[in-house]
């Protein structure tokens, strides 16, 4: 424990301002992109989403995030929902359906006290679990896009070891940079459009947004409860912890921008402790890095959607291969501060999660722990290492495998 609070003390020590505007948080607020790179281009190139609204609708959220909290606060496509949506062609009527019932759904698991339920039931040792399921996903993910071309993969990772906290050359500028200039290089790179566009009022039917629910929407719900919510805000305290964010405001946020971004055509959006990992690695500190992301986005949705998924199109995926192995390897870092049964338990949540899906890793790591627990309340259990006895807490509470978790866990973030 005594190890655990210097480190906290030690990164809470390492103080920014509320905002910074340079390289550093441009370039973090770019370490991200990688899951939203390939989604945002299915949703564009298979779907004929509107670009407009798709990037209007990201845009003004990331500004106002990194306003109202100061601090990077990732931003991205709800997966499951992608996945379906692009693989079965949705329409995009049936896309936005989706984002207004789940923004519905959230508004009532935060109001109704059912959120809170949930996450006193579920030990921190689950959460780290499911981030270690997410970086190795991330990781197979990267492989795979790196396989055609190694090299260029290998390259990427090279960069992002060596310039990955450097203020004036960060690494995923560079990256950027590089696949514009490699697709230009092949001559690939269309030439840009300057035309402006403004996305038009849409309203989901009802019984789009029930179809897109039982598709895929409810299948999303323990996926983002778990790693939009639980591991983001667990990542925020790991991060920031003067500036933690409770989970009941993750998902109010969430309820907020889905049922928003519905009307105007934009893509389901939730946060995602996968996208804080990868902006904190690439340097991202303050709210600047949502605010410079954001602007970027508006300004990509007004004048530049006719382009832009033709640009997005050639860009060389084995670069952006090699920046998600490396923020992979981060996030499923944060299992190696457990011990004993909490650490037993998050790798088989993780081995679950990781060959079927997130949703039933968490019921099946969930099912597990309180088996684990009543075992070992009845003494039927023997600790598996000597720093077991030090982080079971009382029978009584919620989190009784819990070493990391601090008091303001549950507390609102001003």
């Amino acid at each position: 424990m005594e190890r655990k609070s210097e480190a906290r003390t030690d990164r809470s020590s390492d103080k920014h301002p509320d905002f910074e505007f340079n390289l550093r948080e441009l370039g973090g607020s770019l370490g991200d992109f990688g899951t939203l790179f390939p989604l945002a281009v299915g949703y564009i190139a298979v779907n004929g989403l509107d670009p407009a609204g798709l990037f209007l609708m990201l845009g003004l959220t990331n500004v106002a995030l990194g306003l109202v909290y100061r601090l990077p606060m990732p931003l991205q496509p709800k997966k499951v929902v992608a996945a379906v949506a692009i693989s079965e062609r949705w329409t995009p009527e049936l896309i936005t359906a989706s984002g207004l019932g789940l923004g519905l759904t959230w508004f009532v698991m935060a109001f109704t006290g059912l959120l809170g339920r949930l996450i006193a039931w579920t030990p921190t040792f689950l959460v780290r679990g499911i981030q270690l399921a997410l970086g190795l996903k991330l990781g197979w993910q990267a492989i795979r896009m790196m396989v055609p071309a190694p090299l260029l993969g290998a390259l990427s990772v090279l960069v992002v070891l060596v310039l990955r906290q450097n203020r004036y050359a960060p690494a995923s500028l560079l990256l950027l940079t590089a696949g514009l200039g490699i697709a230009a290089w092949r001559g690939e790179l269309p030439a840009l459009e300057f035309a402006f566009t403004f996305p038009s009022f849409t309203l989901p039917r009802a019984a789009s947004v029930w179809r897109a629910m039982v598709l895929a929407g409810l299948a999303q719900i323990p996926l983002s409860i778990t790693n939009a919510v639980m591991a983001t805000a667990s990542l925020i305290r790991d991060y920031f912890p003067d500036r933690s964010v409770s989970e009941r405001r993750l998902m109010i946020n969430m309820g907020v921008m889905n049922g928003v971004g519905s009307f105007f055509g934009g893509m389901p959006m939730c946060h995602g402790a996968g996208g804080l990992a990868a902006q904190y690695y690439f340097g991202a500190r303050t709210g600047g890095t949502p605010i410079l992301e954001g602007l970027i986005e508006v300004a990509v949705g007004l004048f530049l959607s006719r382009s832009v998924a033709d640009v997005m199109s050639v860009f060389p995926m084995a670069l952006v291969g090699g920046m998600l192995s490396l923020v992979a390897i981060q996030l499923g870092g944060a299992v190696v501060k457990l011990r004993g049964w909490s650490l037993a338990m998050a790798l088989v949540t993780a081995f679950v999660s990781f060959v079927t899906n997130i949703g039933v890793g968490f019921v099946a790591g969930l099912g597990l722990s309180h088996l684990v627990r009543l075992l070992r309340h009845r003494g039927v259990l023997r600790p598996l290492c000597a720093d077991d006895d030090d982080v079971q807490a009382d029978a009584s509470e919620g989190f009784w495998f819990d070493e990391d978790r601090s008091s303001a866990s549950h507390s609102e973030s001003p």
